[in-house]
């Protein structure tokens, strides 16, 4: 149970996050945050006084029996501002409650809506990080509720505080020694609590990968997206198992804290009993004696029970705000995760309509020894169109992401209309860019909305929408659908109805197409649902479309990508062939190979 110095710096130092927290309670609700301290005031104050009237009470009950002369007026009026008193208290508490439990509303929305911000604000390669994840994990399962619980431990520390100075203040009169045994009794099981409590975080705060890993299979095993792989190969089974050696697991772990802290508190909680009957035994004593009155007696020993209870909650509430303060570390470190913002302001190119240009880009993804991409020399020109074909995983989708901004090259440069994609203002280039993945989202969304998400400009632009979908070949089917661009989709929501692969590629592709602005359009594989024929259809109808624009279309199919003024051939992530269709079958090399393959699987 000893802990070092070090330890209690480190205790100490963490409370630095109370004030933060502080203010964001106040920030949430300035209102709600001054009637709770007022309340806390009165709750704080009031049962001393309560304390005192009671002596008043008996002592004039003594002295009228040994008088013998009836009840005495003052007497009713005393009985009466006692129970104004505790009436003062019930209400005290009854306020306290009540914002306490509005502010818990309205800051676990605001913290949530922090978290969320802050997730908008970070790069793909945040996401694609595994020690992200265990922060990201960390700080949306614990924090939206401990700000305010540290709030709340604040203002009841301050609420024992004022009861305990008061009833000291009682307690002197009758002996300093009392006072501090009051003290000094509940030291103990405080240092326990501390100490169990940074046990309980770090428990916490190194198994979040399992915790992840838990919250993962739940998913795989509760979501529509997952069902029909997880029956067909029998998954059900064996992930649930996983899913209960984990918890067992945890639950080990959490079983034996929760019982070595019971333990050792219900132990160092006998102290303080001990003391409070020791302390018992000397009011009774002296009242036998007759230092002190039987009114002083009662209020004596109503004082030091409820001074006891004091102490015993003003400790829990440090060593509970310590707790609170480590989770919070969670969401501040998560919040001040470093974000790399984009400082460029160009609106227009320095060399306008010279195009898009890759000049010596290497890319390798962050924590990799091996480069994604490596010397890509590129240019695609104002209504040209540009195939890359390659393996899975030769760097296709890795250079359509370098183009998008999700990520910076590791060496080299790209340029759109002579100017590099870093010294562009982040709004401008991204409308000047659209783009869809081969795993495209399939929002929860009506069909419309589902379209206009390629342009959040115009999300709710049902005119958009409709030329939208003609151009991405999608309207036909749309119109069949009862409710057409209102329809929900997807089986999230009532009513919602599922599309077909292909149907949701239509989708994705007309997606692009909301960017009226975009002068590069970047297809990559979304139509691999669709069969031989739409997919041809969608193209040729794509490069009619884009016929003034720049356009970059990734493919498997050979018969698609021979219309494009340019084809070029990745693979390790460097170009290894590039020109034309009959250029490529002229030369004999791996695009030849590739295209026959192919067609001898037609054939």
């Amino acid at each position: 149970m000893s802990t070092s110095p070090h330890s209690w710096r480190q205790y100490l130092g963490v409370f630095r996050y109370s004030r933060r927290a502080i203010e964001l309670v106040w920030q949430t609700s300035r209102a709600l945050t001054f009637i709770l301290a007022i309340a806390t005031l009165v709750a704080g104050l009031l049962p001393a006084a309560a304390a005192w009237v009671g002596q008043l009470i008996v002592d004039g009950v003594v002295a009228a029996i040994e008088a013998d002369a009836g009840i005495p007026e003052r007497l009713l009026w005393l009985v009466a501002l006692e129970g104004g008193i505790i009436a003062g208290i019930a209400g005290g508490q009854r306020a306290i409650q009540t914002v306490q439990s509005l502010l818990r509303a309205q800051l676990g929305q605001r913290v949530n809506v922090m978290i969320l911000e802050k997730a908008q604000t970070l790069q793909l390669a945040d996401f694609e990080d595994s020690e992200f994840y265990d922060k990201l994990t960390r700080a949306r399962r614990e924090a939206s509720s401990r700000p305010l619980s540290l709030v709340n431990r604040t203002f009841g520390l301050i609420q024992n505080g004022l009861s305990l100075a008061s009833f000291a203040g009682l307690l002197f009169a009758f002996s300093p020694w009392a006072v501090a045994i009051l003290v000094l009794a509940g030291l103990p099981q405080f240092f326990s609590e501390a100490k169990f409590s940074g046990d309980a975080f770090r428990l916490f705060r190194w198994r979040s990968p399992d915790t992840r890993q838990q919250m993962y299979l739940e998913t795989v095993l509760a979501r529509e997206d997952s069902a029909k792989e997880v029956k067909l190969f029998q998954l059900g089974p064996l992930l649930l198992q996983r899913y209960r050696d984990i918890f067992e697991r945890l639950y080990r772990e959490d079983r034996s804290l929760t019982l070595r802290r019971d333990l050792w508190g219900f132990g160092l909680g006998l102290i303080a009993t001990l003391a409070f009957y020791a302390t018992y035994a000397w009011i009774v004593m002296s009242t036998v004696a007759g230092a002190i009155t039987l009114g002083q007696m009662t209020m004596y020993l109503a004082v030091f029970r409820q001074g006891q209870s004091a102490v015993s909650a003003s400790l829990t509430a440090i060593s509970g705000m310590y707790e609170d303060n480590l989770y919070l570390s969670n969401l501040y470190e998560y919040l001040e995760q470093p974000v790399s913002t984009g400082t460029g302001e160009a609106t227009t190119g320095a060399i306008p309509n010279d195009g898009l240009r890759f000049e010596g880009v290497s890319f390798r993804y962050p924590g990799s020894e091996q480069f994604a991409l490596e010397s890509i020399d590129l240019h695609l020109a104002p209504g040209q169109t540009l195939a890359l074909v390659g393996a899975n995983g030769s760097g296709k989708t890795t250079l359509i992401k370098l183009l998008a901004g999700l990520y910076t090259p590791s060496a080299g440069c790209i340029r759109l209309d002579g100017t590099d994609l870093r010294d562009w203002d982040s709004t401008t280039l991204r409308q000047r860019i659209g783009i869809i993945f081969q795993d495209f989202m399939r929002y929860q969304l009506p069909v419309g909305e589902n379209i206009g998400a390629g342009d959040v400009t115009h999300f709710q632009d049902e005119a958009r929408w409709q030329q939208a979908a003609r151009q991405g070949l999608a309207d036909a089917f749309i119109e069949e659908i009862p409710g057409g661009y209102h329809a929900q989709l997807g089986r999230w929501f009532k009513d919602g109805r599922e599309l077909s692969g292909g149907q949701w590629q239509k989708i994705a592709v007309a997606r692009a197409f909301m960017r009226e602005e975009a002068d590069v359009l970047v297809l990559d594989e979304p139509t691999a649902a669709m069969d031989a024929a739409a997919e041809a259809e969608i193209f040729a109808h794509f490069r009619e479309l884009t016929r003034d624009r720049m356009a970059i279309l990734i493919s498997h199919r050979f018969s698609t990508v021979r219309m494009a003024d340019e084809i070029a051939v990745i693979d390790g992530g460097r170009i290894i062939e590039r020109g034309s269709h009959d250029s490529l079958l002229a030369r004999e090399g791996q695009y030849a190979h590739l295209f026959q393959l192919q067609a001898a699987g037609y054939q």
